[in-house]
């Protein structure tokens, strides 16, 4: 791990995983090799071997599986929806168990349906794995070092993450807030939208402010910038990209082996 992060880690007194030695730009290649290869092929099988062989570097991450769960819980709640599609207009395969106009189920559907759905959890496990204890800062750092992105996007990319905690915030306040003045328990539909309109008039208003502080710092100059904290690649990303590709490899080999890889355009 890069000192500053290590020590940085040691000071705010938490427990540094595997993962945390990695650079952040190598996270995001690794997260293309984790996705890209998926859309070769539409089976069940190359989805499930990439899924369970990602939940087994779980404990590289340093992530609760409690924390994985619950930001696994809107993919997996929507991840059908992508499948219905498939399950009712994909082309009869096989036996067909009920037919509606164009909508046919048939036991290809059901298959493509399920690959489908599979995959689409397949997609968003990796994201969710690799940037989940991911600082915004040493993204920036290694954006601008490693990946020699131009520092007026990087700052800007940074500025506005770090907003994010803010909004989540004004929502909390704006809640507790109305709830307090007895206009907060009914509703629902209507409080939403009130309530995300005042939050979008928030989000100019601070956006104005904060583009005026960056300008008036000369975070827009052209001049070269320099950096407090260095962003390097170690042996640990190569390592960790060599993971990810045998992950990748196992996976769609599995579906070769089972007899059930289907490539996307046959």
């Amino acid at each position: 791990m890069d000192l500053p992060a290590a020590a940085s880690a040691e000071r705010s007194g938490e427990r540094t995983a595997w993962l945390d030695g990695v650079n952040p730009v190598t996270k995001i290649v690794l997260a293309l090799v984790l996705s890209v290869p998926l859309f070769a092929s539409i089976d069940p099988v190359s989805a499930l071997v990439a899924i369970g062989l990602q939940l087994l570097c779980l404990p590289l991450t340093g992530l609760p599986v409690r924390t994985v769960l619950l930001r696994m819980l809107p993919i997996i709640v929507f991840s059908p929806l992508a499948g219905i599609s498939m399950l009712l207009y994909a082309e009869p395969e096989g036996r067909v168990y009920w037919q509606f106009g164009f909508a046919v189920i048939s036991d290809g559907s059901i298959s493509l349906a399920i690959a489908v759905t599979l995959r689409v959890i397949a997609l968003g496990l990796p994201t969710i794995l690799l940037f989940g204890r991911t600082d915004p800062t040493e993204l920036g750092d290694a954006l601008s070092q490693v990946a020699h992105l131009p520092s007026r996007f990087v700052l800007g990319a940074l500025a506005g993450t770090r907003m994010l905690g803010l909004f989540l915030d004004d929502w909390r306040t704006m809640a507790l807030a109305r709830r307090a003045r007895g206009v907060g328990d009914s509703g629902a539909v209507r409080r939403f939208f009130s309530m995300a309109f005042v939050l979008l008039v928030f989000a100019v208003r601070r956006g104005t402010k904060l583009a005026m502080a960056m300008e008036a710092r000369g975070f827009g100059s052209g001049i070269e910038r320099t950096w407090s904290r260095p962003s390097r690649l170690h042996p640990r990303d190569a390592m960790a990209l060599a993971g990810g590709i045998a992950i990748m490899v196992l996976a769609i080999a599995a579906a070769v082996a089972s007899g059930v890889f289907r490539f996307v355009w046959s």
